[in-house]
C-alpha cells in the first residue's frame, strides 16, 4: 500500500512539473524562406559556387585534353617524353583535385563563405526566438522543419510568424 501511495505521489508530482512547462514550435525553413537576407545570401553562394565549379572543370578539361593528346602521340614519343607527359597530366589532375578541395572541401572556401553569410541571420533569428521565449515563458522551443522526430505539433504553439514579426517581416 505504501509503495502504491509513493508511486502515485511521484506520478502526480511529475505531472504537475510537466504541466508547468511551456513549449513552442518554430518552422525554421518557413522563417528563412521569408527572410530576404537569407535569399540574397543563398543567391551569392550559388553564384560563387558556379564560378568556382567552372574553374575546377576548366582544369579537369585541360587534363582530359592533355591525356587525349598524349594517347594520340604516344607511339611517336620517347620513354622520357612519355614519362614527362604522364607527370604533366597527373600534376594537372592533382591541381584540379586540390582546387576542388580548397573550394568545396569540409573546411573549404564555400563553407567559410556560407558561415560568414548565414551566421548573422541565424544569430538574429536565435535572438528573436530567445526574446519571445523569455517574454512568454517558454522552457523549450523546437524546430519542426528538421528531422527532429516531431510527428504532430499544434499550430497554436507555432511561433514562426511571431518570430518573423519580431525580425520586422510580416507574414505573407
Amino acid at each position: 500500500m505504501k509503495k502504491l501511495m509513493m508511486t502515485s505521489l511521484m506520478v502526480l508530482m511529475a505531472l504537475t512539473t510537466a504541466s508547468a512547462q511551456k513549449f513552442a514550435l518554430i518552422d525554421m525553413e518557413y522563417i528563412l524562406k521569408n527572410v530576404p537576407a537569407y535569399e540574397r545570401a543563398n543567391e551569392q553562394l550559388n553564384q560563387v559556387s558556379k564560378k568556382w565549379q567552372a574553374e575546377v572543370e576548366a582544369l579537369n578539361t585541360e587534363a582530359a585534353t592533355m591525356y587525349k593528346n598524349y594517347q594520340n602521340e604516344v607511339v611517336f614519343l620517347s620513354e622520357e617524353q612519355k614519362k614527362k607527359r604522364q607527370e604533366d597530366i597527373m600534376n594537372k589532375e592533382k591541381q584540379a583535385s586540390e582546387l576542388r578541395k580548397k573550394y568545396f572541401g569540409p573546411e573549404g572556401e564555400l563553407f567559410k563563405k556560407r558561415e560568414s553569410l548565414m551566421a548573422p541571420i541565424q544569430e538574429e533569428i536565435y535572438n528573436a526566438v530567445k526574446d519571445i521565449s523569455e517574454l512568454r515563458g517558454y522552457s523549450l522551443v523546437l524546430d519542426r522543419s528538421g528531422n527532429g522526430g516531431i510527428i504532430f505539433g499544434s499550430p497554436k504553439i507555432d511561433i514562426s510568424n511571431e518570430v518573423l514579426e519580431k525580425l520586422g517581416y510580416s507574414k505573407p
